[in-house]
């Protein structure tokens, strides 16, 4: 019997290719796992393909790597079979990692599966070996051949299995795992070679094919094969795991601009808007159950002095912590908003009206607690008024402002309680909701008007420039002032439409009187606190410069101090688009609220306006003088330009003129005007 030795180059390259391949097999059940539907397939058939090319290449190698004296051949048939056998044993192997589990009532027969296939393609491919006289099997080493494969198709699938995932962690187990499958692979084949035993012969030399070129061909194709395949899938990879993160990223900030626009950020409750969807939602589902829940209108009483004494970052704390008690005693279903400053509101089911005042005594109690915010201890109380579906309410404007009458009544009667919604209330809300109805409509009857207050260079002219003030030419109650509809067109978010109007009209007025000659005329126009927060304010105020051909320089907008400062950060972003854009800001009521002097440096402000009220009492000696001769020093200091409104007085006047206010404005100058009106001052000044 001849023995057979081996090119040792030759059994390195098989190892190589084995490890390889074992490499691409753990590479491949990653990428079908991670794929879907037609992808999925192409990576189970491509990655079958190449992992059944360097198994198969590997048992070809080895072949090639013996050493014999002996005339040998291949028979095509036998070797193609072989080829296929690779292929098919590999295409089952990812199909089961695939799979979503791998139990062992699965990988046991999965792996006895795997494992004839190998022997049968390494069998097969010695079988396509044409030898004479036939080869002789030592059955002792054919059992052990068989008994590796099982156990090596057993442990690569179970390695295959625990190691598809992408994860940067497995990346190194995959290795050293592809190292013992390869191992196993090639143990399995020289196993196998170790079994069979070629007769002897005589003076037979090989001569068919080189082997050795052979041998290098096959190597060579199967690792390009199986480099390419490794490369193409860890370049998909990267790509997927890019996209991955790209898709992560994109519905995080989803989500997160989903909180934004309908949570409070101050406190994280839903704010209105996601309110009045719960508020549809439980409507709809009372009617449809025959059901009924109650709607608490909240405000704090006592707040206002809390922020104006201690400021709005103690203000906020206390918010928050008032959110916290008010969580406390709800259950089941409930939504709890805040909708404003104070305000908060609260939808919850209730089986009857006792629960529901059982509810609100609660809340009433859980508020009525000091707050212990270091350095201070303070205290508030909560009024709540509240309003029963179908009962009180039909709809959820009329829930709403009835429950809001309810609430009135409560701190009308006392505060720190509770009252439910009676008719006798309905006379104010009642009102006020007909009122806003008429107010939904007044846009489009043409009903809304602007007067214009004129601004006078200190100390009495010329007119550099108007306010434009809003009225509202009511069809049945006349001329209403801002104070009667305004909070209620805040409430209700009208205040976004109404504002965006005098935007317009405004903008439309200062571009007429430029036409007619006065074109040194600035418009100031004041903005709401729900209007300045607007996301489009700054879109729709260039718009409005743009069709009317305005100069953004000749538009100031007028924001409250208390405005500016509820969200500094977001009030200096928003001011600072708007003046790089050209249009200039005033600061309007200055005095009257809370400011850090850090931000209000950081505000691209152009003015700041004096509140009336210390212009009102201002005699020269007083507090009030005291106090705007040191707005006036801080406005020259930050280099703003000072205007002081309410001036009605010769004497406030002259005081304010010598203080070096730039602009005076009141009753004693001009009072608020029509268009037309204003354009005569124009004329007249010629």
């Amino acid at each position: 019997m001849l023995v057979s030795q081996y090119d040792h180059v030759l059994v390195v390259i098989s190892f190589i290719v084995a490890i390889l391949a074992a490499y691409t097999a753990l590479n491949m059940a990653g990428r079908v796992t991670s794929s879907q539907g037609r992808t999925a397939w192409v990576w189970l058939i491509g990655g079958s393909f190449s992992m059944g090319i360097g198994i198969w290449a590997m048992h070809f190698i080895g072949m090639l790597s013996m050493e014999l004296t002996m005339h040998m051949n291949y028979a095509p048939g036998m070797t193609t079979l072989s080829l296929l056998i690779a292929f098919s044993a590999s295409l089952f192997a990812l199909w089961l990692v695939s799979k979503s589990d791998l139990h062992q009532r699965r990988l046991i027969p999965g792996s006895l599966v795997m494992g004839a296939g190998i022997s049968a393609m390494h069998y097969t491919g010695m079988a396509a070996l044409q030898v004479s006289p036939a080869i002789v099997w030592d059955m002792r080493w054919v059992a052990v051949s068989l008994v590796i494969a099982f156990a090596a198709s057993w442990a690569a699938l179970w390695l295959t299995f625990r190691l598809r995932d992408e994860a940067a962690q497995v990346a190194q187990r995959r290795a050293g795992a592809a190292i013992l499958m390869g191992l196993a692979i090639a143990g399995m084949h020289y196993t196998g070679m170790q079994a069979a035993v070629f007769p002897d012969q005589h003076a037979m030399m090989h001569t068919g094919v080189n082997g050795n070129w052979l041998a290098i061909l096959v190597s060579v194709v199967a690792l390009s094969i199986l480099g390419i395949t490794l490369l193409v899938s860890m370049l998909d990879a990267r790509l997927q795991a890019r996209t991955s993160l790209l898709a992560l990223s994109l519905a995080e900030a989803n989500r997160e601009l989903a909180q934004l626009a309908l949570h409070d950020t101050l406190t994280r409750l839903p704010n209105r808007v996601l309110l009045e969807d719960r508020l549809d939602q439980a409507i709809r589902k009372a009617r449809r159950e025959g059901t009924f829940f109650t709607l608490m209108f909240m405000d704090l009483d006592g707040f206002k002095a809390v922020n104006d004494a201690y400021g709005h970052d103690v203000g906020d704390r206390l918010l928050i912590a008032v959110t916290e008690r008010l969580k406390s005693p709800l259950k089941g279903q409930y939504t709890l908003a805040r909708i404003g400053g104070d305000e908060f509101v609260l939808l919850a089911e209730v089986s009857a009206p006792d629960e529901a005042a059982s509810l609100a005594s609660e809340l009433v109690r859980v508020v009525d607690r000091p707050f212990a915010l270091e350095p201070y201890e303070l205290m508030v109380t909560l009024s709540v008024g509240i309003a029963l579906f179908p009962h009180d309410g039909e709809n959820e404007r009329e829930l709403m402002f009835n429950a809001d009458a309810a609430m009135y009544h409560t701190k009308r009667v006392g505060r720190n309680g509770y009252h439910f919604f009676q008719p006798s209330m309905n006379t104010l809300a009642q009102a006020q909701l007909q009122l806003v109805n008429d107010l939904w409509q007044a846009l489009e009857r043409n009903e809304l008007r602007l007067l214009y207050q004129p601004k006078f260079h200190a100390p009495t002219g010329p007119v550099v420039g108007f306010e434009a003030l809003l009225r509202w030419q009511h069809s049945k109650r006349g001329l209403l002032t801002p104070d009667i509809f305004l909070p209620l067109a805040e409430k209700t978010g009208l205040i976004i439409p109404v504002g965006n109007w005098v935007i317009d009209e405004a903008c439309r007025q200062l571009q007429e009187w430029h036409q007619q000659g006065n074109t040194s005329w600035s418009m100031a126009v004041n903005l709401s606190t729900l209007q300045f927060e607007q996301p489009g304010l700054v879109e729709h105020v260039m718009d409005c410069l743009h069709r009317y051909q305005i100069a953004p320089g000749d538009l100031i907008l007028e924001v409250t101090e208390t405005t500016a400062m509820s969200n500094p950060e977001e009030s200096v972003r928003i001011l600072t688009e708007l003046t790089r854009a050209g249009v200039k800001a005033s600061i309007d009521d200055f005095g009257t609220g809370y400011s850090s002097l850090l931000y209000l440096k950081r505000l691209p402000a152009c003015e700041l306006k004096i509140d009336r009220a210390f212009v009102k009492e201002l005699n020269g000696d007083g507090d009030d003088a005291t106090i705007v001769s040191a707005i006036v020093a801080l406005a020259k200091t930050l280099d703003l330009k000072i205007v002081a409104e309410g001036v009605e007085t010769e004497a406030q006047q002259a005081f304010l003129t010598k203080l070096g206010c730039n602009t005076l404005q009141g009753f004693l100058l001009g009072k608020p005007v029509s268009a037309h009106e204003a354009a005569q001052l124009g004329r007249a000044a010629e």
